[in-house]
């Protein structure tokens, strides 16, 4: 009698991701259960989601924007600030969690069998569920200045969620394996975030730092600037929310976001109807950042299932 040998895989092996979207139902109860631990005999609950980016976005206001100046050359600063800030915190949120998700969860590792990419992509959403509200949030205070946004607004930012979802999922994926042999990886991620806020134009503009490094003649770091996906999706997002509340004349006339320091030449190469929004060459920038987001995905989806048959093991 033979055996057909094809219906046997490796143990602690998966299909990746593919199975994770054939098995919702356990989504579904991994997302709730982290939910309702997370919060399990809290006050405030799911409010405490919103008193970290609440807090960060108030000292960042007033050290870079009242002290640092920025309130005066960025029009709608508070908008412009506010929108980079929730974008970076839902980024914050789904990578930091995903890349403990599976230590988080060992016990379940340990006694049964299940998809481990359900934990970073149960992590995700639970980042996802909280972000809703804060959008809301951005949303309201869009319209409070005027927010009147056409098709490329609102595509822009839906964009850059996806940008920031799956970038944040394959990081997260491949994190979470290495946190599982090496626990130095939780503070390699927190080191990585902590400096996310700046490296992406949240609290400055794109602008200054293509002034800075195109007069010093180093525009191949303007290029690896403009390659990181957060980067990318920050920009959208202020395309999105922000552009749509400025006029061209508040850029030209009030040197937004450092657009005065330019001379007319370069005004005129930058496309003086979107400078102060986007950056040159815009469409390219997107395109990349879609494609390295999920190069990321893939890449990270291969290193989880090649780490995930050793998981119950080493933990």
């Amino acid at each position: 009698m033979s055996i057909d040998k094809t219906q046997f895989d490796t143990p602690g092996r998966s299909s990746g991701l593919l199975e994770v979207f054939r098995r919702n139902y356990l989504e579904s109860l991994l997302v709730h259960k982290e939910l309702r631990v997370r919060y399990r005999g809290s006050v405030l609950g799911m409010l405490w989601s919103y008193a970290k980016p609440l807090t960060q976005f108030a000292v960042f206001y007033v050290a870079v924007g009242l002290f640092m100046g920025m309130e005066r050359n960025i029009s709608h600063f508070v908008l412009y600030m506010f929108a980079g800030v929730v974008l970076i915190n839902y980024f914050t949120e789904a990578f930091s969690n995903a890349t403990r998700s599976v230590v988080v969860n060992a016990a379940l590792v340990k006694k049964i069998y299940l998809p481990r990419q359900l934990f970073p992509v149960s992590s995700i959403w639970v980042a996802l569920v909280h972000l809703g509200p804060q959008l809301v949030v951005l949303l309201v205070a869009a319209l409070i200045f005027g927010w009147r946004p056409g098709l490329m607004n609102l595509a822009a930012i839906v964009l850059a969620v996806i940008i920031v979802t799956v970038f944040a999922l394959g990081v997260g994926l491949m994190f979470a394996a290495a946190n599982v042999f090496f626990r130095d990886a939780e503070n390699f991620v927190e080191l990585i975030l902590m400096m996310a806020t700046w490296i992406s134009p949240i609290l400055y503009s794109w602008t200054m730092v293509y002034k800075v490094f195109v007069d010093h003649g180093l525009t191949w770091i303007w290029t690896i600037y403009q390659l990181n996906p957060m980067t990318v999706a920050v920009e959208l997002f202020h395309y999105g929310f922000w552009q749509p509340t400025i006029s061209p004349e508040e850029i030209l006339v009030h040197g937004q976001a450092g657009f005065a320091n330019f001379s007319p030449a370069e005004i005129g190469e930058m496309n003086a109807a979107q400078a102060g929004s986007f950056p040159p060459n815009a469409y390219l920038w997107v395109a990349l950042a879609f494609v390295i987001s999920f190069i990321v995905l893939f890449v990270g989806d291969w290193v989880f299932r090649r780490a995930e048959r050793r998981f119950a093991q080493e933990l």
